[in-house]
């Protein structure tokens, strides 16, 4: 008596709309459907992760695309079980399908464009999870997920920028660890004109070997001295150097090591970085003698010329931070 009394009540039609019925059995099974694709996406997105650190670089990022592709598939196939256990006639749904499409067409095309253009970022491997990324505004962080509807960057501030993937895909960007190979770096730097220019390449390449994730010379991948061009007051020099790939992906604190090992480089040697100024002279005119005489003149004592002493070389913070894998 129990038992049909609780097959009555299961099939008892909750809701009805035309031939279609909603009854609390077909409710049930339904929900099953949902809760096990529930927990095989996060079973899914668990091994993923799990696997992710276990293995190389190039490596995670194809099992971050399988994973994701795996998560689309569960989702799929469990609406696709809803609507046969909820027993749709599938038909009946053409007019909503319609109106679905007038929706898409109107509200939710680019909803639809992201999620198709997350797809193609999945599969044209022209970026993967763990390259580092700038776009054409400027903004540049770490790929960690590429989502259905935006990729997130990760900055080295650790901040979460979600990006939408019309844009990651519709405009410029710049992939600085595609493929994991070397990357080389210019690094501009001036020196007052008159310096010796083989001292200053000395004291340029000395400052490049000071920088520990500076790699060594091999082949055509050597670090290298240009003067770039001659300013209104100084020479114009680039460091060419190939940094480790991992100081790549902080191109700031990268930036700020080079720039602190040249200038210690460049005081040990004597060499002066200019400044914008404006100097009157008055030798030409009078002579050293000259000098000395305004200056007894004006009352003031004669106080001899003596070069600045270099500073004690105090630690390259910037260095230390890209060594440890942090800073901008």
């Amino acid at each position: 008596m129990l038992e049909f009394d609780l097959d009555k009540a299961l099939a008892q039609p909750l809701l009805k709309l035309g031939q279609f019925s909603v009854t609390l059995e077909k409710l049930i099974a339904a929900g099953i459907i949902l809760g096990l694709a529930a927990l095989a996406v996060w079973g899914i997105r668990f091994i993923t992760s799990r696997s992710q650190a276990r293995v190389a670089e190039g490596q995670a990022a194809t099992i971050y695309v399988a994973g994701q592709v795996a998560r689309y598939v569960v989702v799929l196939a469990a609406v696709a079980g809803v609507i046969s256990a909820l027993g749709v006639d599938l038909s009946a749904l053409s007019l909503f399908a319609g109106a679905l499409g007038v929706g898409v067409g109107l509200g939710l095309q680019d909803v639809v464009k992201n999620f198709v253009y997350g797809l193609i970022l999945l599969f044209d491997g022209s970026m993967e999870v763990g390259d580092f990324v700038e776009l054409q505004d400027g903004t540049s962080g770490l790929v960690v997920a590429i989502g259905p509807r935006a990729t997130t960057l990760r900055t080295n501030d650790h901040v979460d920028v979600l990006v939408p993937n019309g844009l990651m895909l519709g405009g410029k960007l710049t992939n600085w660890t595609r493929d994991r190979t070397p990357r080389r770096v210019h690094v501009p730097f001036t020196v007052a004109y008159g310096s010796d220019k083989d001292k200053v390449r000395a004291a340029a390449l000395e400052a490049a070997r000071a920088v520990p994730f500076t790699r060594p010379d091999e082949g055509d991948r050597r670090t290298q001295v240009w003067l770039t061009g001659f300013g209104d007051s100084a020479l114009k020099f680039e460091l060419v150097v190939w940094p480790a790939l991992e100081a790549v992906k902080r191109p700031g604190g990268m930036m700020a090591a080079y720039c602190w090992a040249l200038d210690d480089a460049m005081r040990r040697h004597g060499i002066e970085i200019p400044f914008p100024q404006q100097d009157l002279r008055i030798r030409s005119w009078f002579g050293h003698e000259g000098e000395a005489g305004l200056a007894a003149a004006a009352g003031r004592p004669i106080a001899p010329a003596t070069a600045p002493s270099p500073s004690p070389t105090a630690p390259n913070d910037a260095a230390e931070d890209v060594g440890r894998g942090e800073g901008d």
